[in-house]
């Protein structure tokens, strides 16, 4: 089972509170650790957080720079709890523009945690599904290749051994995909919940499996 998560809404359940929207940001992060916590529990195999798009560099620089440290806060302070719970992290995005301390920090999560196998967590971030899907274009001419089917093509994406999501989930109530996994969707069961993202809790996670269990998956067929 893997369940993707569009995280929205840190900053409108901070301005709802007269809280600056960092302090949206910092609660959303800090449920994203519960959620893995639970998705853990409820023996999700992978869980992918969509934390910094692309489009995010639009916000002001003071939100995009504690974007970047709470990124690499959230990684150094919590690595040892993840890797006590088997938690493998993969990171998936362009690294082009990242800070230094952001880069580093990718690379060394994904190395001390390589082992771990309970539930992998891949992290969007800096991401977005048609920069990767130009990123895997522009790879594949490169090499030289001529003849692309899908089995080829997957190879060429950030993460080519993470499976498809069965689930993509958006907090917030905003029914749109926002760029997120273009490829990997395209069969994907979609699920909305009207909270922000502060506000999610393990009920709204086992209501999503249990929607999905509902839902009859044809691919196509009859």
């Amino acid at each position: 089972m893997h369940v993707a998560i569009i995280m929205d809404g840190n900053g409108r359940w901070a301005k709802e509170r007269g809280l600056p929207r960092i302090e949206g940001h910092r609660r959303g992060a800090e449920k994203a650790e519960k959620v893995v916590e639970w998705a853990a529990d409820l023996n999700i195999d992978y869980l992918t957080l969509y934390a910094f798009s692309t489009e995010n560099w639009k916000r002001p620089w003071e939100e995009v720079s504690f974007l970047f440290n709470l990124f690499v806060n959230f990684i150094k302070k919590r690595i040892s709890r993840m890797k006590e719970e088997g938690v493998k992290i993969k990171i998936m995005g362009r690294r082009d523009g990242l800070p230094k301390e952001v880069i580093d920090v990718w690379d060394w999560v994904e190395e001390e945690t390589k082992n771990e196998k309970k539930i992998t967590l891949a992290i969007a971030f800096n991401y977005g599904g048609r920069t990767e899907i130009l990123d895997a274009i522009n790879k594949i001419i490169k090499d030289g290749i001529k003849d692309v089917d899908e089995e080829t093509f997957r190879k060429y994406l950030y993460l080519p051994d993470l499976p498809d999501p069965d689930i993509v989930l958006r907090t917030s109530g905003e029914m749109r995909i926002s760029n997120f996994l273009l490829w990997q969707i395209a069969y994907s069961e979609l699920i909305f919940i009207k909270k922000y993202w502060p506000d999610f809790d393990k009920e709204d996670l086992k209501f999503a499996l249990e929607e999905f269990s509902r839902r009859q998956r044809r691919f196509g067929g009859i």
